[in-house]
């Protein structure tokens, strides 16, 4: 995995992809400007490559976070597991070939990119709304909000595990 690390930097571009889509006027972009009280003069106003490349930088925190938790990639979750273990990173230990062993036995199970989708979808649905619908009801956004909003995230975190999932 540690040798697969650019593809954070590459699952980090998904949220922006994603977002020239879901957030363009043809499609979810009037409702959410409506939703979250936008204009195009606010818009407009913004220091948008400060904004952008904030967002990659966030967008790579998350990516991380997504590849180094275990929730998309089981068996990230092993060396957690052994890290405890004395011995575990050194060659010849019974604990060293007892992780690699685990390793070997299960180093492409559930690495698909559907299976990283569902994990995301997951993610989704048990992080991302939570936060977002509470936050919302505080700032008094409506359920139009929540829902555009939330779709962009849910959409983006199955992207997301799923590249990582398959690639990473």
């Amino acid at each position: 995995m540690p040798d697969k690390m650019w593809m954070v930097f590459v699952a980090a571009l998904v949220p922006m992809i994603v977002g020239f889509i879901w957030y363009n006027p043809k499609v979810f972009g009037n409702t959410w400007m409506k939703a979250a009280s936008m204009t195009p003069e606010k818009i407009q106003g913004g220091n948008m490559p400060l904004i952008f490349g904030l967002s990659y930088v966030m967008s790579i925190l998350l990516a991380f976070f997504l590849l180094i938790s275990g929730f998309i990639i089981h068996q990230t979750g092993l060396y957690g597991l052994f890290s405890s273990l004395e011995g575990v990173n050194e060659v010849g230990t019974e604990a060293y070939q007892q992780f690699q062993d685990l390793q070997e036995q299960f180093k492409d199970t559930h690495r698909t990119f559907g299976h990283g989708a569902i994990h995301g979808v997951l993610m989704g649905i048990g992080f991302a709304l939570p936060v977002l619908a509470t936050n919302s009801m505080f700032e008094r956004k409506g359920l139009a909000y929540v829902l555009v909003n939330g779709g962009y995230w849910i959409t983006t975190l199955a992207l997301m595990g799923g590249v990582l999932c398959a690639w990473a």
